[in-house]
């Protein structure tokens, strides 16, 4: 291996470093929490008024899970908001 491709393999290292911690900044962030939360509230809401007439507890233990799932997935556009304004700083 020559001198530059060492040098090309420490700079795709770099960035893949940059971008793993970028990921757990993300992951540890409190926007992220905060918005899981809201989500996964509003799902509960909207959940609740669909089912509120059946007594079902398969029903009932759905709630955490499609309320953590679609959360987790729409949580896409916040998070590309989120890395936009980090590599401003």
């Amino acid at each position: 291996m020559n001198n530059q491709e060492l040098q090309n393999e420490i700079m795709k290292i770099k960035e893949r470093n940059k971008k793993v911690e970028l990921d757990k900044r993300w992951e540890t962030s409190w926007i992220r929490r905060i918005c899981i939360c809201i989500l996964t509230y509003i799902i509960v809401i909207i959940y609740s008024f669909i089912v509120r007439n059946y007594d079902n507890v398969f029903l009932s233990s759905l709630v955490p899970v499609i309320g953590f799932t679609l959360s987790t997935l729409s949580l896409k556009l916040v998070r590309n908001i989120w890395y936009k304004n980090i590599n401003k700083e």
